[in-house]
């Protein structure tokens, strides 16, 4: 078949590396517009932009999908069918009707779980033991058209939303090869999803991703790890942010205070090599931190370094 691509950040590159790389023949490539990036504000252009340019590629970046422009160079390209990976726009139904076979968009859960722009994130803040990424063909609808294929993928109890991610993206890269393959011979069938188990999967912001010290530690760390990289998981101290890395509940699993039932949710607790932070269960230990206008690094140097008063309190108001 003939395939343009539709993607955006890193994450889409292992799809559009495995599309090139098939049987199918690359005639395109749908990327949003160059956007100003480090401190010179340099319009840049994004990472599937910039691959597509190394391919030899045509790359296409308007400014909103519905554009007539836009359209008729799409047309001009005359793609069988549209494959799609964290694009970043709403396609209108004048651009899904171009592809005689349709958008179809490779989604990192298990539809119709987790719907919506951060499925990583809520399946690890919701503490899903499985999740998994399906292909499915676009609607007007969020999320909702019919599936094509699935593959599945354990949560472990470490990952972060980028370490999941990336594994997600890799193994789903060969996933829609797979199902374009069976587009083209007619060997798959669309199946309807159904209407129960519909979970939504908002954009997670930075006011989400403010640690909740008394909440129960397992919610701390899942919290944490959803928001790691991004948007990126912190508390206050003194008045000013603290970005948090990944944490570590302290005791045996459901939240037992492992030996310190006196630290207070949001209070820290400084050893010679670790520290502690009270929930509303047990502590967790600190990983990395990053105060505000420094580097990151391990919480027990940045504890050394302010000189920490016995007692202080994590959270707050930002000064």
């Amino acid at each position: 078949m003939r395939v343009v691509f539709a993607g955006t950040p890193v994450v889409a590159l292992p799809a559009l590396e495995a599309v090139a790389a098939s049987r199918h023949e690359l005639v395109g490539v749908v990327t949003r517009p160059d956007a100003p990036a480090g401190r010179g504000r340099r319009l840049v252009a994004s990472p599937v932009g910039r691959r597509a340019e190394e391919l030899g590629v045509p790359v296409l970046k308007p400014a909103h999908p519905r554009e007539p422009d836009f359209q008729a160079e799409l047309r001009a390209l005359a793609p069988d069918c549209c494959p799609v990976v964290a694009y970043g726009a709403l396609l209108p139904a004048s651009a899904l009707e171009i592809p005689p076979h349709g958008w179809v968009n490779l989604h990192f859960s298990v539809l119709p779980s987790w719907r919506g722009a951060a499925p990583v994130q809520h399946a690890i803040w919701a503490g899903d033991e499985v999740t998994g990424a399906t292909t499915f063909r676009i609607v007007p609808a969020l999320d909702a058209g019919p599936t094509y294929g699935l593959m599945t993928q354990t949560v472990r109890p470490d990952d972060t939303a980028g370490a999941l991610l990336d594994r997600l993206a890799e193994g789903g890269s060969g996933l829609l090869v797979q199902t374009l393959d069976g587009i083209e011979d007619g060997t798959l069938e669309e199946r309807e999803q159904p209407a129960d188990g519909v979970s939504l999967a908002p954009k997670i912001t930075p006011a989400d991703a403010e640690v909740v010290w008394a909440e129960p530690a397992v919610a701390v760390d899942r919290r944490v790890r959803a928001c790691t990289p991004f948007p990126g998981a912190w508390t206050t101290v003194a008045g000013e942010r603290l970005k948090l890395g990944p944490v570590r509940p302290v005791g045996p699993p459901g939240g037992e205070t492992g030996g310190r039932p006196g630290l207070e949710p949001g209070v820290l607790e400084v050893g010679k090599r670790d520290v502690l932070v009270g929930t509303g269960t047990g502590p967790v230990r600190l990983g990395r931190v990053r105060p505000f206008g420094k580097q990151e690094m391990d919480a027990a140097d940045w504890a050394r370094g302010v000189r920490l008063e016995p007692g202080t309190r994590l959270g707050g108001p930002v000064a």
